[in-house]
Protein backbone atom coordinates (compact mmCIF):
# COMPACT_ATOMS: atom_id res chain seq x y z
CA UNK A 1 0.00 0.00 0.00
CA UNK A 2 1.18 3.44 -0.87
CA UNK A 3 1.48 6.11 1.74
CA UNK A 4 -1.56 8.05 1.79
CA UNK A 5 -2.52 11.33 3.05
CA UNK A 6 -5.02 9.39 5.78
CA UNK A 7 -1.66 7.74 6.58
CA UNK A 8 0.07 10.96 7.34
CA UNK A 9 -2.67 12.85 9.32
CA UNK A 10 -2.90 9.37 11.09
CA UNK A 11 0.77 9.51 12.31
CA UNK A 12 0.32 13.43 13.10
CA UNK A 13 2.27 14.55 10.30
CA UNK A 14 -0.46 16.70 9.06
CA UNK A 15 -2.98 18.76 10.89
CA UNK A 16 -6.59 17.72 10.98
CA UNK A 17 -9.76 18.73 12.40
CA UNK A 18 -9.91 15.24 14.47
CA UNK A 19 -13.36 14.69 16.17
CA UNK A 20 -12.83 11.19 17.12
CA UNK A 21 -10.40 8.48 18.16
CA UNK A 22 -9.81 5.41 19.50
CA UNK A 23 -6.56 2.29 18.56
CA UNK A 24 -8.45 1.32 15.05
CA UNK A 25 -10.17 4.13 13.36
CA UNK A 26 -10.06 8.43 13.14
CA UNK A 27 -12.53 10.76 12.39
CA UNK A 28 -12.09 14.15 10.67
CA UNK A 29 -13.97 16.60 9.50
CA UNK A 30 -13.54 16.99 5.23
CA UNK A 31 -11.22 19.73 4.23
CA UNK A 32 -13.64 19.95 0.96
CA UNK A 33 -17.16 19.32 2.43
CA UNK A 34 -20.46 18.55 0.78
CA UNK A 35 -22.27 19.90 3.63
CA UNK A 36 -21.69 21.15 7.05
CA UNK A 37 -20.52 18.66 8.80
CA UNK A 38 -19.11 16.49 6.34
CA UNK A 39 -17.00 13.71 8.01
CA UNK A 40 -14.23 11.03 7.09
CA UNK A 41 -13.64 7.94 9.23
CA UNK A 42 -10.95 6.45 8.36
CA UNK A 43 -9.61 3.31 9.56
CA UNK A 44 -5.83 3.01 11.13
CA UNK A 45 -5.13 -0.26 9.59
CA UNK A 46 -3.40 0.91 6.07
CA UNK A 47 -5.59 -1.03 3.44
CA UNK A 48 -6.64 0.57 0.74
CA UNK A 49 -10.10 -1.33 0.12
CA UNK A 50 -12.93 -2.89 2.63
CA UNK A 51 -12.15 -6.62 1.37
CA UNK A 52 -8.34 -6.12 2.51
CA UNK A 53 -9.50 -4.86 6.09
CA UNK A 54 -8.98 -7.45 9.06
CA UNK A 55 -11.79 -7.87 10.98
CA UNK A 56 -10.73 -6.41 13.90
CA UNK A 57 -10.82 -3.05 12.45
CA UNK A 58 -13.94 -3.59 9.99
CA UNK A 59 -15.64 -4.43 13.43
CA UNK A 60 -14.54 -0.87 14.79
CA UNK A 61 -15.27 0.80 11.77
CA UNK A 62 -19.23 -0.46 12.24
CA UNK A 63 -19.00 0.20 15.83
CA UNK A 64 -17.43 3.93 15.56
CA UNK A 65 -19.92 5.01 12.26
CA UNK A 66 -23.39 4.97 14.45
CA UNK A 67 -21.92 7.07 17.01
CA UNK A 68 -20.40 9.58 14.85
CA UNK A 69 -23.65 9.81 13.05
CA UNK A 70 -26.04 10.64 15.72
CA UNK A 71 -23.31 13.22 16.80
CA UNK A 72 -23.32 14.89 13.66
CA UNK A 73 -26.88 14.69 13.55
CA UNK A 74 -27.22 16.42 16.77
CA UNK A 75 -25.09 18.81 16.68
CA UNK A 76 -25.82 20.26 12.55
CA UNK A 77 -29.52 19.54 13.01
CA UNK A 78 -29.39 17.67 9.80
CA UNK A 79 -32.20 15.36 9.29
CA UNK A 80 -30.71 12.84 6.91
CA UNK A 81 -27.09 12.09 6.04
CA UNK A 82 -25.54 9.60 3.14
CA UNK A 83 -23.06 7.15 3.80
CA UNK A 84 -20.60 7.29 1.03
CA UNK A 85 -17.52 4.16 0.61
CA UNK A 86 -15.43 3.96 -2.32
CA UNK A 87 -13.36 0.55 -2.91
CA UNK A 88 -10.93 1.27 -5.69
CA UNK A 89 -10.32 3.91 -8.61
CA UNK A 90 -12.94 2.68 -11.09
CA UNK A 91 -16.15 2.74 -7.69
CA UNK A 92 -14.65 6.50 -7.81
CA UNK A 93 -11.63 6.07 -4.57
CA UNK A 94 -9.22 8.83 -5.12
CA UNK A 95 -7.53 7.99 -1.54
CA UNK A 96 -5.99 4.50 -1.61
CA UNK A 97 -6.91 4.00 2.22
CA UNK A 98 -10.55 2.85 3.04
CA UNK A 99 -12.33 5.92 4.20
CA UNK A 100 -16.20 6.23 4.75
CA UNK A 101 -17.86 9.53 4.06
CA UNK A 102 -20.35 10.72 6.46
CA UNK A 103 -22.03 13.93 4.15
CA UNK A 104 -25.39 15.32 6.14
CA UNK A 105 -28.16 16.32 4.23
CA UNK A 106 -30.15 19.51 4.51
CA UNK A 107 -33.28 19.85 2.35
CA UNK A 108 -32.78 23.41 0.47
CA UNK A 109 -29.18 23.87 0.97
CA UNK A 110 -27.04 22.46 -1.46
CA UNK A 111 -27.24 18.84 -0.25
CA UNK A 112 -29.39 15.33 -1.88
CA UNK A 113 -32.45 15.14 -1.65
CA UNK A 114 -34.08 12.04 -2.96
CA UNK A 115 -30.92 11.77 -5.04
CA UNK A 116 -31.41 15.04 -6.43
CA UNK A 117 -29.13 17.62 -5.85
CA UNK A 118 -30.11 21.12 -5.36
CA UNK A 119 -28.47 22.85 -7.74
CA UNK A 120 -29.65 26.40 -6.97
CA UNK A 121 -27.99 26.10 -2.93
CA UNK A 122 -24.89 25.13 -3.69
CA UNK A 123 -22.78 21.80 -3.99
CA UNK A 124 -24.10 18.15 -3.15
CA UNK A 125 -23.83 14.68 -3.90
CA UNK A 126 -25.23 13.46 -7.25
CA UNK A 127 -26.23 10.08 -7.18
CA UNK A 128 -27.06 7.80 -10.31
CA UNK A 129 -28.85 4.61 -10.19
CA UNK A 130 -28.78 2.50 -13.21
CA UNK A 131 -30.64 -0.91 -12.39
CA UNK A 132 -30.31 -3.93 -14.83
CA UNK A 133 -31.91 -6.84 -14.51
CA UNK A 134 -30.87 -10.96 -13.14
CA UNK A 135 -32.49 -13.69 -13.72
CA UNK A 136 -33.75 -16.43 -11.50
CA UNK A 137 -30.96 -18.65 -12.83
CA UNK A 138 -28.21 -15.99 -12.55
CA UNK A 139 -29.43 -15.50 -9.17
CA UNK A 140 -28.61 -19.12 -7.85
CA UNK A 141 -25.61 -19.58 -9.39
CA UNK A 142 -24.10 -15.92 -8.44
CA UNK A 143 -25.71 -16.49 -4.89
CA UNK A 144 -24.03 -20.76 -4.66
CA UNK A 145 -20.72 -19.17 -5.97
CA UNK A 146 -20.07 -16.60 -3.38
CA UNK A 147 -21.93 -18.59 -0.42
CA UNK A 148 -19.15 -21.09 -1.35
CA UNK A 149 -16.77 -18.22 -0.08
CA UNK A 150 -18.56 -17.28 2.52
Amino acid sequence: MTDSIFSKIIRGEIPAHKLYEDDFVIAILDINPLSEGHTLVITKEPAETLDQLSDDHAGALGHALPRICRAIKKVTGCTSYNILQNNGSAAGQEVPHVHVHVIPCYPGRGTPVAGKPDKDNGPGLEKQWHPGTLTQEEALELGKQIKRLL
